[in-house]
């Protein structure tokens, strides 16, 4: 093996609310029965990935106050879903996606410190913000959060959320049988915080978990969101997969994370990533341009741009030019319950507009060019040769693998790709860790509770 190579670090997700799911496929399964999850999670253990990766969503997606009827409805509760998988599996990291702008930090340190627990040291916390009234009505502060509100509120949340999870010692259970001590100190998970967002004392009821504290994730492209990340974050969903962006988003987080005293390699950078695999490039080629072509309907492609013009663009023909007229960022929004990433709406339509045209590419065929993020397409060993090359060359440190097949999409690169890494010296034949901090090579975060006098 040659041990100057990084190892490709893989994420298993499993798809659910997004048009990229195909669920119109005979051999597409259920998107919430367990055997779903069951079979995605053990694929991926069987492929020595790093973890599994479970997405959020908080309400159902409406366009026009209509349910998107292309959308497959229903997802189920994170904590439920991975604590049920933490069961069925022994090494997988059980990543969940969050939200902190609607959760309390006690529940949230409670809940993941729980899964922690259970499941041996193999929790982890994709942490999410939401300016969404929409989706804000659903809970009980019955609105939302400002743009730069909901950072600061995510940053204290973070800052509670720590103080807990370091609220004990790994040691202060000593549990003497002989001499009748319990606890090391009479103290142990005593905590007191008082800041702009939450005012909270007490005693934290989830002793020190078997990582120190679970992994966090985050994601962010706005240079508020880069430094939440780059500052907080132990790996980052990166929506960068194609060279040479992810290149410059990679060394961006890195070197933000050093400006706030931390090592480029307490950091890890995940895109994600879609594949399609063929006998030869050019039948991989076919097979991807023959899902792509059911996954971005026309009523879909006007969908995604309606995001961003913030018009009904029903009007228009998918086959035809990209709208002419301009976005309208004032108007109630057209579409609910969908995260928007774009950062300036004008400049987003410019540049649909300056490819449309460049590519001679219809409305349709642009959203096609534009919004996928990075397919990796070809042979088993081209696939292979890709991912390498990719991580080696500090686009990221590896990636999140989804399919657009429900449950058994991952088998696929299981089989035949993960092989070829493995024998590339670049993704482990076994786990060697046990828990996902030791799989990912990060630091496990020292206790903050000074050392107590004996008992």
């Amino acid at each position: 093996m040659n041990t100057l190579k990084k190892q490709v670090i893989l994420g298993a997700y499993l798809g659910g609310v997004n048009h990229h799911t195909a669920w119109w496929d005979p051999r597409a399964g259920s998107q919430i029965e367990f055997d779903s999850f069951e079979h995605t999670a053990r694929t991926a253990e069987r492929g020595k990935f790093d973890f599994f990766f479970l997405a959020e969503g908080l309400a159902l997606r409406e366009r026009a106050g209509q349910i998107f009827d292309q959308d497959i409805i229903g997802r189920p509760d994170t904590f439920t879903v991975l604590a049920s998988l933490a069961a069925v599996t022994d090494h997988l990291g059980l990543a969940g996606t969050i939200n902190a702008t609607f959760n309390e930090p006690y529940e949230l340190a409670r809940q993941f410190a729980s899964l922690d627990q259970l499941s041996g040291g193999r929790a982890a916390w994709n942490v999410v913000t939401s300016f969404d009234a929409f989706t804000g009505q659903n809970f009980r502060r019955g609105g939302f959060l400002d743009h730069s509100q909901r950072y600061e509120r995510a940053e204290e949340t973070l800052e509670v959320v720590r103080q807990l999870w370091d609220s004990w010692r790994g040691d202060d259970i000593v549990a003497d049988k002989e001499n009748g001590h319990f606890l090391r100190r009479p103290d142990a998970g005593t905590f007191d915080f008082h800041g702009g967002q939450f005012d909270i004392r007490g005693r934290f009821t989830v002793p020190r978990s078997p990582q120190g504290r679970p992994v966090l994730l985050q994601a962010g492209v706005s240079p508020q969101g880069r430094d939440f990340a780059a500052g907080n974050a132990d790996a980052i969903f990166s929506p960068y997969g194609k060279l040479p962006e992810a290149a410059e988003f990679y060394r961006d987080i890195k070197a933000r994370a050093v400006s706030f005293g931390r090592s480029a390699d307490d950091i890890k950078i995940l895109p994600s990533a879609s594949f399609v695999l063929g006998d030869t490039e050019a039948e991989a080629w076919e097979k991807y341009h023959e899902v792509r072509n059911q996954q971005v309907t026309g009523q879909t492609a006007l969908i995604l741009l309606e995001q961003i013009w913030n018009r009904d663009l029903s009007t228009f023909d998918p086959d035809g030019p990209v709208p002419d007229i301009e976005p309208d960022p004032d108007a109630p929004p057209i579409i609910q319950g969908r995260a928007f990433t774009y950062q300036d709406r004008f400049e987003t339509v410019a540049t649909l507009r300056a490819v449309s045209e460049a590519k001679k590419l219809t409305l349709r065929e642009t959203v096609i060019d534009q919004f996928e993020r990075g397919p990796i397409v070809g042979t088993a060993a081209q696939v292979a040769e890709k991912v390498d090359a990719f991580v080696q060359n500090d686009g990221s440190d590896g990636f999140i693998i989804g399919s657009h097949l429900v449950p058994s999409g991952l088998d696929e690169f299981v089989d035949h790709v993960v092989p070829l890494l493995q024998d590339r010296g670049v993704l482990r034949t076994e786990y060697t860790g046990t828990t996902l901090r030791d799989n990912l090579g990060l630091p496990v975060p020292h206790d903050r509770i000074p050392y107590p006098d004996p008992v």
